[in-house]
């Protein structure tokens, strides 16, 4: 029998409910006058043809009772109410005269026993999956509403892991075999419009989806939402269509709005060691339409720079991602620390040429490497405002630098949330070699773990403020570890590893612990107290030194409050230090 034709079955009901009922009423106006021109009784009410549904439960939905008087809307009602009970394919009654009224006997057909569930099309979850989606058990009588309501949640059950678009194509009861067909949609056709600079493959790439591969919405919106980040464009719209005849397929239509992605920025800044400064830069984020990035600029001040770089940031298995630059940096009246006390000013001038490439690998591409070629040229000059018995470890380090840098990225985050989630691992080897032409010789190598924790899960049913920690906007624990050290007890100063600042130990000067050694650790509770505004506590540990001595560790703690604008969180840390107390202004997260 099929799912279909069981809806029908109320229709064939009323039919012969009426039937029955003319009948009857023939047979009372024989029976003679005086009954007649009453009203029936009813003088019992039972079941017929149940075998495994009992007859209290059939009668617990009826309203028609004994000793009351016989009302034709009410035995439709009950008939009604018996068949959506579901476990019934006809459901009709029969009257029949009894002593002075009338005997009432639902007549009903119970649906089969489930012999067996079957599901085709399902690819997504296996048959053995769903089944726990399924209430409904072989041995009990099929029931259509219990196994709506098990198809519901097979469908729930799609669309929470994203496949929007799967519905249950076809039921079909034969005897006692059901079976289920789950309509899967696949992708068909994407196509791409309104891009007139941006060439169309630099946009097909960030969707990862191609021809056959099932329609994931989670997944999609992912992938739309770096499109959107690329900053190419004002607008990103999407449509969908299905193919005439072919129900398993949709194509995707991508209309993109594309605006301007060269700009040129004017900056001012004021530091507590550099004083004032101030630039100017020349930015195109999508050079030619082909997803370069090209920045020209420089500051000027006590800390003054010029810079050109060209780079394809774009990297996955097959994709090579690239850069190249040049950077000129000069520094008047910069302070000189020795194992966190200022020594002296020096004046220092670099120049910075490198390149690099790198790509993704690995089946779910969460690895990556890259490689690094750079050289550097040192000076350093004009030592100043000493203190007495200065140390001076500095300023012999002069020279060409020639390294090659490695770096392989494991990148374990969630990349369908909009905040993050998991862990990335980075390890790097920078090898310096005077075979490359350079002057020194050296390998510095270090690890950094950054993991990042929602903690909503423990903290739901204890606080509660309007829902403003949802999953979307959570409480974060973050924190990141970075270990490091050399093949020398000495490293030349300018390839020291450096801890102090906004960026490391946020209660010291930049530059006040330096050495061939580094521990550093960073934690922080980032607690959202408004939409756009987040509050941060933080804990900072660490120390650079030439010779490490682990108990002699350096901290600071503070607090932060960071601001969603257009250009990304604004970042304001306030932190206590052994020595003094710091504010850094800045954007982005430290980590």
């Amino acid at each position: 029998m099929s799912y279909r034709l069981l809806l029908e079955a109320p229709a064939r009901g009323r039919r012969l409910f009426g039937i029955a009922l003319f009948a009857c009423v023939c047979l009372l106006a024989l029976s003679g006058g005086a009954f007649a021109a009453e009203t029936p009784r009813v003088v019992s009410v039972g079941v017929s043809g149940n075998e495994h549904i009992t007859a209290q439960y059939i009668l617990g939905v009826v309203e028609t009772k004994a000793e009351t008087e016989l009302n034709r809307d009410m035995l439709q009602k009950d008939i009604e109410a018996i068949y959506n009970q579901g476990f019934f394919s006809y459901v009709d009654v029969d009257l029949r005269p009894e002593g002075e009224g009338v005997s009432v006997t639902y007549a009903v057909r119970e649906n089969p026993v489930i012999e067996s569930i079957s599901f085709t099309g399902n690819t997504v979850y296996s048959s053995e999956v769903l089944m726990k989606e399924v209430f409904s058990q072989v041995g009990t009588v099929f029931n259509r509403v219990f196994f709506r309501n098990d198809l519901d949640r097979i469908q729930e059950r799609y669309h929470k892991d994203g496949y929007v678009m799967v519905r249950i194509a076809d039921v079909n009861v034969e005897g006692g075999n059901i079976k289920v067909r789950i309509l899967e949609p696949r992708v068909g056709d994407i196509v791409i419009q309104g891009n007139r600079k941006t060439k169309t493959k630099v946009i097909r790439r960030e969707i990862k989806l191609k021809e056959g591969d099932l329609f994931n919405v989670v997944h999609f919106r992912h992938q739309l939402g770096k499109l959107q980040a690329l900053g190419y464009f004002e607008d990103v719209n999407v449509g969908f269509d299905a193919p005439e005849g072919q129900d398993e397929v949709v194509d995707l239509i991508l209309t993109v709005k594309e605006k301007k992605t060269a700009s040129i920025g004017l900056n001012l800044a004021y530091g507590t060691e550099s004083g004032v400064s101030g630039g100017l830069t020349y930015s195109d984020t999508n050079l030619m339409g082909l997803g370069y990035s090209l920045e020209v600029g420089f500051d000027e001040g006590n800390e003054a720079s010029y810079w050109a770089t060209l780079s394809s940031p774009y990297m996955d298995r097959s994709t090579y991602a690239w850069r190249v630059g040049v950077r000129y940096n000069t520094y008047d009246d910069r302070y000189y620390y020795y194992k966190g006390k200022r020594q002296f000013e020096f004046d220092e001038k670099s120049l910075n040429v490198y390149a690099g490439l790198g790509k993704k690998f690995g089946r779910k591409e969460e690895w990556s490497w890259f490689l690094t070629l750079r050289r550097t040229d040192t000076s350093y000059s004009d030592v100043h405002n000493t203190i007495p018995g200065y140390v001076d470890d500095l300023t012999m380090w002069e020279g060409v630098n020639m390294t090659a840098e490695l770096q392989f990225t494991l990148d374990k985050r969630d990349p369908y949330l909009p905040y993050s989630k998991g862990l990335v691992w980075e390890t790097t080897f920078e090898q310096a070699a005077k075979v490359l032409g350079g002057e020194f010789d050296y390998l510095k190598y270090w690890t950094q773990l950054r993991y990042y924790l929602p903690l909503n899960r423990f903290v739901d049913g204890i606080f509660d403020v309007d829902n403003l920690w949802t999953e979307d906007s959570p409480i974060l624990l973050a924190a990141r570890l970075r270990i490091g050290s050399s093949t020398v007890d000495e490293l030349p100063a300018f390839a020291r590893y450096s801890l102090g600042g906004m960026n490391s130990l946020r209660g010291y000067d930049s530059r006040s612990f330096e050495g061939s050694n580094v521990i550093l650790g960073n934690f922080e509770l980032r607690v959202p107290v408004h939409k756009n505004f987040t509050l941060v506590g933080f804990y900072d540990i660490g120390n650079a030194d030439s010779k490490m001595d682990w108990g002699d560790l350096h901290d600071d703690y503070g607090l932060g409050i960071r601001v969603k604008t257009p250009f990304g969180n604004l970042r304001l840390d306030y932190a206590y230090g052994d020595d003094e107390n710091k504010t850094y202004f800045g954007f982005g997260e430290i980590f």
